[in-house]
C-alpha cells in the first residue's frame, strides 16, 4: 500500500455497483480520506432476495464497496466476496451479503452493520447509505410513439426495453442519511460515478437532501462518465447525453466538471447496444470537459482504477493551484 500523499483531497464518491468499487480501489492506494455514498435502491439478485425475505436494506453494493476499500490480498476480503453455488437455498447468495444482514440483526441497525463490517475488513475510508428509507426506483419508458410505460424496481428497468425518459424514487421525499450530508458538505472533492447512470448514480441524487448538499458544497465537483454505454439504460448515448440526463433530473451545473474517457481506439467484442462513449459536447457548453485515457486494457468497457484515481488527482491539483 502506498503512503498517503498529504495533498490529496477529502473525497466523497457517490454511486453504486461495480463502477463505484472501481473508483474506490484506485483512490484507496493514496488516501483513507474517502467516503462512499451508496444507493439503497438495488432489488436484484442476492440483495433483492434478502430485501424481500427479511426486510433489510440491500447489502450488495455496500459489500462491493467495503471489499474495494479493504486489503485486496486479505483472505477475509475473499471470503466476503465468496458466492455460494451448487443449488440449494443459498445458491447465488454472497457470504458478505449474509454477513451484513446478520450484522444488521445483531446490531439493530443497517448503518451500524456497515460500520462494524468495515472494521472487520479494516477498510480505508467509510461507506454510507444515501438514505435509510426503504425506497423503490421507478422509471418511465418510451416503448412506442407517445406511449409511456412505468416500470417499478431497479432490476426490472434495464430489462424492460424502451428508452428511459425519467426515473423516480418512491417515496420521493426520503430523508438523507445525516452523515452522508455532513460528509458532502465537508468534502474537498465530490465525485458522481462511474456506474449505471439511471440505476446507480441518480438514485442517490434523487434523495432531495443529497442533491441539495452537493449544490451547497464548496468542493470541486466531478461527474465521471462511463467508458461504455449500457444496454437498457444508455444505448447510443454520448457524454453530453449522460450530462443531459443528469440535468433533467437534478438541474444543470450540479457537477461542473465532466471527466470522459478519450481513448476510443481500443476494440473489443461488444454485445449489441454496447459501445464506447464518445466525448461529444456542444462547443458552447458551460461544463469543463476533461478527457484522457481511462480504459482498463483487460476490460475495455470499464475504467482502469489507477488511471481514474490519477485523473481525479490531476483535476484536484490543477484546481487547487488555480485557486491559491
Amino acid at each position: 500500500m502506498q503512503q498517503r500523499k498529504e495533498c490529496w483531497p477529502r473525497i466523497v464518491a457517490i454511486g453504486g455497483g461495480h463502477g463505484l468499487a472501481t473508483l474506490l480501489r484506485g483512490v484507496k492506494k493514496y488516501t483513507s480520506e474517502i467516503t462512499a455514498i451508496v444507493t439503497v435502491a438495488d432489488d436484484g439478485g442476492s440483495s433483492g432476495r434478502l430485501r424481500r425475505a427479511l426486510g433489510v436494506l440491500p447489502p450488495g453494493d455496500f459489500r462491493n464497496c467495503l471489499a474495494a476499500l479493504a486489503d485486496d490480498e486479505a483472505l477475509i476480503t475473499q471470503l466476503f466476496q465468496y458466492r455460494f453455488g451448487n443449488g440449494g437455498e443459498l445458491n447465488g447468495h454472497s457470504f458478505g451479503n449474509l454477513f451484513i444482514t446478520a450484522m444488521t440483526e445483531i446490531t439493530g441497525s443497517f448503518e451500524r452493520a456497515i460500520l462494524e463490517s468495515g472494521r472487520v475488513l479494516a477498510i480505508r475510508g467509510r461507506v454510507l447509505p444515501s438514505t435509510l428509507r426503504d425506497v423503490t426506483l421507478l422509471a418511465d419508458l418510451s416503448l412506442e410513439a407517445r406511449h409511456v410505460n412505468r416500470v417499478a424496481g431497479e432490476s426490472s428497468i434495464s430489462k424492460a426495453g424502451g428508452a428511459i425518459r425519467r426515473v423516480y424514487l418512491e417515496p420521493d421525499d426520503a430523508p438523507a442519511y445525516p452523515e452522508a450530508v455532513r460528509e458532502i458538505l465537508e468534502a474537498d472533492m465530490v465525485v458522481a460515478g462511474p456506474g449505471s447512470l439511471y440505476t446507480s448514480v441518480l438514485p442517490n441524487l434523487l434523495v432531495p437532501d443529497i442533491a441539495r448538499a452537493v449544490a451547497a458544497s464548496q468542493a470541486i465537483k466531478v461527474y465521471v462518465c462511463n467508458v461504455a454505454t449500457q444496454r437498457g439504460e444508455t444505448e447510443g448515448y454520448t457524454a453530453a447525453d449522460h450530462v443531459a440526463a443528469l440535468e433533467a433530473h437534478v438541474g444543470s451545473g450540479l457537477f461542473p466538471i465532466v471527466l470522459v474517457n478519450g481513448n476510443l481506439d481500443i476494440h473489443f467484442d461488444a454485445p449489441a447496444g454496447v459501445e464506447l462513449v464518445a466525448a461529444h459536447f456542444p462547443a458552447a457548453t458551460s461544463y469543463q470537459v476533461i478527457t484522457g485515457d481511462l480504459v482498463d486494457p483487460i476490460h475495455p468497457w470499464r475504467h482502469d482504477s489507477e488511471k481514474l484515481a490519477q485523473a481525479l488527482f490531476r483535476i484536484w491539483r490543477e484546481k487547487s493551484q488555480s485557486q491559491s
